[in-house]
């Protein structure tokens, strides 16, 4: 981050079944994600420190009719229009074909080693800064791909962090847990400080069971 480079190469585009290609300039398209992730950044000398060059819109139908049925099902139940809002979360993967996988398939349970705000076998993981994707350090020339998706929050539970194995199950009534706000003596936090705070733990349940893939999470772009 800061006054390093970060260089995403581009992936190549690709059709697959399920994946209908918006008639849209790449460019736009680009500059459209570029501006979303821009939006979420925690740190603003982030703008200097990352460099983006090709963004491919990989829009699911299912996963866009399911979000969309998740937020008329929670309306029903009385959310409020804040708790319904849609909004972005970011993952990042150093291969192409990892974040191919994540949007044919939805992001799944059991796919973080992530679990201090509820066990990874029950929820999912995703950042919700777009410069907060890794614990550890950035570093000149470091490359990777960005998924952007669509998530909505839902009714958001804040709870301290959980560092051992007794993992935080989905609390009921809730949709999402985030991290406590810590009081730390740096000025500025370490990255695995701004990784760690910048996670929501998204969660559905149905029928007391946790579902496989959460509806409010949808994957959205690549870049």
């Amino acid at each position: 981050r800061g006054a390093h480079r970060e260089y995403f190469p581009a992936p190549s585009l690709f059709l697959a079944p399920g994946f209908p290609m918006e008639p849209e300039e790449p460019r736009s398209l680009l500059q459209r994600a570029v501006s979303v992730l821009q939006g979420s950044y925690l740190d603003s000398t982030s703008r200097e420190g990352f460099q983006y060059s090709q963004a491919v819109l990989v829009e699911n139908d299912v996963f866009l009719s399911e979000l969309r049925a998740f937020a008329r099902a929670k309306k029903a139940a009385g959310y409020s229009r804040e708790e319904l809002e849609e909004t972005f979360g970011f993952l990042l993967f150093d291969k192409e074909e990892e974040a191919r996988k994540v949007c044919q398939t939805g992001l799944r349970v059991n796919s973080s080693s992530i679990s201090t705000l509820g066990d990874p076998a029950k929820g999912v993981y995703i950042s919700k800064h777009a410069d907060c994707l890794h614990p550890r350090p950035w570093y000149h020339g470091k490359s990777g791909y960005i998924v952007i998706c669509k998530l909505i929050k839902g009714k958001v539970r804040v709870i301290p962090e959980d560092y051992s194995t007794t993992y935080t199950c989905p609390s009921p009534g809730y949709d999402c847990h985030v991290a406590e706000s810590r009081s730390l003596t740096s000025p500025k936090p370490s990255p695995c400080q701004a990784f760690e705070q910048s996670q929501c733990y998204v969660y559905e349940v149905s029928g007391g069971s946790p579902a496989e893939r959460p509806r409010q999470v949808c994957p959205y772009i690549i870049l």
